[in-house]
């Protein structure tokens, strides 16, 4: 098996090469070719002088460095579309995901699956980063009809021919989750052992939680605009049974029906729905102006490795060439 690694890295200057040597004593047990891409995504600190000497210094690591911050799935997308090899591994770069559980990831990909997600053998249940995640899932699972969506993890293996369904990927708001479920319904997940964290400070603040919670949900479909909908019309039926009461209990002779309370109640409930309305159309609208923009999902600035561009498999040449003027590899150190 050759497999490609892609670790998205920010703030991980002292952990990259721990994860760089356990990486390679695993995979020179389990893969016959096999490559480390490190993505780093616009890290403040000296991230990329270590994976750039990490590159320098071992043939088998690559590693890309972002102009600005563009956020982990746009780094992961970055990655995928640089790996050269059949299979795709990606893990975090904080050593939570153990190099050593790679292994059992491998062996569950079998010939009916295309894609394996390594899930916790104990979840954590009480952290806000845990209740956000379930939180997304569920939504994601039941709303968004994404297929096995409580299975989502960052710790995943696939094959690396799926990274096709990534090429209509264009502007900023990447999900490397929703573009694999459009690629393959053949998913699995096999328990791992997920260590704790190394490093004081995480990546992933409660900003990024959220701006990913409504990527995830806005991402699949147009299916939250529906939800608007029915909304819209549950609240309409609510205001009309409650016309209807109020005018029951006038043409009964009871004169006191509370004001003040019923209309300050129907107005907050119908300024509440018209809120939402208008925000979730907001949110889909102002992506396709982002879309219309050109952002794009991400700039690579620099790049080290052992191989040219042109090296490159003409699948992985036309995935890393767009869009092409994003994509401009960096001269060789």
């Amino acid at each position: 098996m050759s497999v490609s690694i892609v670790v998205p890295c920010y703030r991980s200057s002292a952990t990259l090469p721990t994860l760089v040597a356990r990486l390679n004593g695993i995979m020179l047990q389990v893969a016959q070719s096999y490559e480390l891409i490190l993505v780093v995504d616009g890290s403040p600190d000296d991230t990329w002088d270590v994976a750039r000497d990490l590159a320098e210094g071992h043939p088998w690591v690559r590693a890309l460095r972002f102009s600005r911050n563009y956020g982990q799935h746009n780094a992961v997308v970055a990655g995928v579309r640089a790996a050269r090899y059949d299979v795709v591994v990606t893990m975090d770069d904080d050593l939570r995901h153990p190099p050593e559980e790679i292994p059992k990831l491998l062996a569950a990909l079998t010939d009916d699956l295309d894609l394996v997600y390594g899930l916790a053998q104990e979840e954590e249940r009480h952290s806000l980063r845990s209740v956000v995640s379930r939180l997304v899932k569920a939504g994601v699972a039941g709303t968004m009809g994404v297929q096995n969506a409580k299975l989502l993890s960052a710790f995943r293996v696939f094959r690396t021919f799926l990274r096709r369904g990534f090429d209509q990927i264009h502007g900023p708001h990447a999900s490397v989750d929703v573009a694999l479920s459009w690629a393959t319904t053949r998913v699995g997940a096999v328990t791992v052992r997920m260590d704790g964290r190394k490093t004081d400070r995480s990546g992933h603040t409660f900003r990024r939680l959220v701006n990913h919670a409504i990527d995830m949900l806005l991402g699949p479909s147009t299916t939250p605009m529906r939800f608007v909908t029915y909304f819209g019309f549950l609240v309409g039926f609510a205001g009309l049974a409650l016309f209807g009461r109020l005018s029951w209990l006038y043409f009964g002779g009871v004169t006191n029906v509370a004001g003040f309370t019923t209309v300050v109640s129907v107005v907050t409930i119908f300024s509440s729905a018209q809120l939402i309305a208008i925000g979730v159309l907001g949110e889909y609208i102002g992506r396709i102006y982002a879309g219309g923009m050109g952002r794009p999902t991400f700039v690579i600035r620099e790049r080290v490795e052992e191989g040219l561009l042109s090296d490159l498999p003409d699948d992985a040449r036309r995935s890393v060439a767009v869009p092409g003027w994003a994509m401009r590899p960096a001269a060789r150190r």
